[in-house]
This record gives C-alpha cells, structure tokens and sequence, in this order.
C-alpha cells in the first residue's frame, strides 16, 4: 500500500474514532445545553412509551396503527440517543438523573441502545401483523430494554 494511502486510511480511522468517543463538555453552560437536549430525547421515549403501556395493561383501547405510529418513533429516537449522550456532563453539577456510568461505560450503554432499537423494530412488526397478542409481547421487550437502561445507567 502506498505511503500516502496508509496515512489517508490512518487519519480517516482517527477521525472515525474520535467521533464515537464522549466529549466533556467544555463549560457549564455547554454541560447545560447537552443535558437539556438529551432529556428532550428521553421525554420523546417516555411520551411515546406512555400511550404503548397503557394500551398493553387495557388502560387506553388496542390500536395497531398508534402502536405502529410510537414503535416507528421510538425506534428512531432511539438511534439518537448516541448522538444526544456524547457530550460527558460528568464534571458539571447539571441537575440531572443521568449516572455517570453512561460515559465510564460507553460500550454497556451502546448495547442498551442497539437493544432498544432492536426491540422497536420488532414493535413495528408486530404492529403490521395487527395481532394483540404479538403487540403486547413486543411492547413488553421495549419495556424492557428502556427498564434495564434506567436500572444501570439512570438515578431514580
């Protein structure tokens, strides 16, 4: 491989990897505004997974279309959530619930992610096949997976 290639494809590397790695944030007032946009994420979640656990424990009447419309959502505001938790807020005294850990531990907290996504996609099937029975089970996982992220990575 030619010298200018290797450096080109070192340099590409380095960038890429920079950029799946936290930042700390830099001020205050930038801790501030990264917390505040990452709970705009997981206010979305929860108000998408509201109407989903009602629907699932007969509170709110079964509707394959909503479920289907909050699975889709979920689904990408879950494939935000690296994007909105890069900055480390850690060393600021933001009020905030998020531990820690989200930056000690990027690789846990990406596999609670990527199950995240994986669950509401099988939501969104689930949705389509227009059996209850299916949608529950699947609303169930989603469930699961946001539970076992608060459990690790969340101050309750």
């Amino acid at each position: 491989m030619k010298l200018f290639t290797k450096v080109a494809l070192a340099s590409v590397i380095t960038v890429l990897a920079a950029g799946a790695m936290a930042n700390s944030a830099k001020s205050m007032k930038h801790a501030q505004k990264a917390t505040d946009l990452r709970q705009s994420i997981f206010s979305l979640l929860s108000s998408n997974m509201g109407p989903l656990g009602g629907m699932a424990r007969g509170k709110i009447p079964f509707d394959a279309e909503k479920v289907g419309k909050h699975a889709l959502r979920i689904n990408q505001l879950s494939k935000m959530i690296a994007d909105y938790t890069r900055t480390d807020t850690s060393a600021h005294k933001v009020e905030t619930e998020a531990l820690d850990k989200i930056w000690s531990q990027p690789d846990d907290f990406a596999k609670r992610i990527k199950d995240l996504t994986k669950a509401s996609a099988n939501l969104q099937k689930a949705a389509l096949s227009g059996k209850e029975g299916l949608m529950k089970k699947a609303i169930g996982g989603v469930g699961k997976t946001c539970g076992g992220c608060h459990d690790d990575f969340k101050a309750e």
